[in-house]
């Protein structure tokens, strides 16, 4: 019962902090404007109109200058206030290695510019001049640093064990995954064990998908959104935060879900064929949906009797087409005959397919009908 207190003291300071931050703010900039600011305005409207007599009322000058700067200061308080947040929350989510990647260019950049301190002090260059000078020379180099890094990322000794081998059981959802749904279902199962993570070059996919204008690509892109949109409000599920380690090089969504799977040493998750067989070919360890199911279809012997509805007609003469709970198609010789019922039918034959199983079965008790002698047509 004590452990929940050190978690409401720090939920009081921070509230304390959003009121007492913009409060400072607004004292701050409304003494600003109330000392200097009718000075500023008479000297400005002087400017403008060498008549202009200023008025003797203090609430007319320095009031609404005091109400302003009040208004101006909470603003700029709480915005200091939101943009502290929302960078601690993306630092705390970046990898231990970027960090060190910016730690490393902002120090050498800052060191760099120093360097022309010395140069600039030999000209007539005024000291303010001279400081924005070499403070946007540290920003230029401490950028084109970590560009420089991050272009050689797989020899630095920080990133080796990030770069490959090193498992995190991030599990790396793709397009196809999210559109097909059933990642929802085997997610709310228990099936998926780790952090979630879905890139945001899939998501901005997925939204071009859904802005198609070809109706069926239009669905299944919203369909797509809704799923990951569920699994957001179900599930912790992480967008974007690691899209920095593969970058946008031109080679595709695959590709760049593959050099991310190995960058942070994450599973990919996809129904994908032929992106299942580039990332294992890659060693990137796939989790497939379609194996999934695959191994969770009952096994089905010859000689066993089934219970099956016959839905239409085969393509072969006489043969009729039903299906199992489960979508496994079962085609019945003699079966023709009986579309619309529920018949007990046994297996004669499985065969095993890239796509699944194929079932062949025969009605027991009834034999091949008789073939009609064919008519020979004369052509005139």
């Amino acid at each position: 019962m004590e452990k929940p207190q050190p978690q409401i003291k720090s939920q009081k300071t921070k509230s304390v902090l959003q009121v007492a931050i913009p409060a400072v703010f607004a004292i701050f900039t409304a003494t600003l404007c109330g000392a200097y600011g009718p000075q500023v305005v008479d000297d400005f409207a002087k400017r403008l109109n060498d008549e202009y007599q200023p008025p003797n009322s203090i609430i007319v000058t320095t009031v609404p200058l005091v109400v302003g700067g009040i208004m101006l200061g909470w603003f700029l308080g709480s915005l200091l206030i939101r943009s502290t947040e929302r960078f601690g929350r993306r630092w705390d989510r970046t990898d231990d290695s970027e960090k060190v990647t910016w730690f490393v260019g902002g120090v050498t950049g800052f060191l760099a510019a120093t360097f022309f301190i010395t140069l600039f002090s030999q000209f007539n260059i005024q000291k303010p001049i001279v400081a924005l000078l070499v403070f946007g020379l540290a920003i230029l180099f401490s950028v084109l640093t970590i560009f420089g890094l991050h272009s050689m990322k797989e020899s630095l000794p920080w990133y080796r064990g990030k770069v490959r081998g090193k498992r995190t059981g991030i599990k790396i959802l793709d397009t196809n995954v999210i559109i097909d749904g059933r990642v929802y279902d085997v997610a709310r199962a228990g099936f998926i064990e780790g952090n979630v993570y879905v890139p945001k070059f899939v998501l901005e996919e997925l939204q071009y998908i859904a802005d198609s204008h070809d109706g069926l690509r239009r669905q299944r892109g919203r369909r797509g959104l809704e799923i990951l949109k569920l699994m957001q409000s179900e599930f912790e599920v992480e967008v974007g935060t690691h899209d920095q380690l593969a970058l946008d090089e031109g080679d595709g969504v695959d590709a760049r879900l593959v050099r991310l799977a190995l960058a942070v040493g994450g599973d990919l998750v996809t129904n994908d064929h032929n992106l299942n067989r580039v990332a294992t070919l890659q060693e990137v360890r796939v989790l497939n949906i379609n194996d999934l199911a695959l191994s969770l279809r009952p096994n089905v012997l010859p000689q066993e009797h089934l219970e099956i509805l016959v839905h239409r007609e085969g393509n072969q003469s006489g043969q009729g087409v039903g299906y199992l709970e489960d979508g496994t198609m079962v085609i019945i010789e003699n079966g023709r005959r009986h579309i619309g019922e529920t018949i007990d039918v046994m297996v004669t034959q499985v065969i095993q397919t890239e796509r699944g199983k194929l079932i062949f079965a025969e009605v027991p008790g009834e034999d091949e009908p008789p073939r009609r002698p064919g008519v020979r047509r004369h052509h005139t």
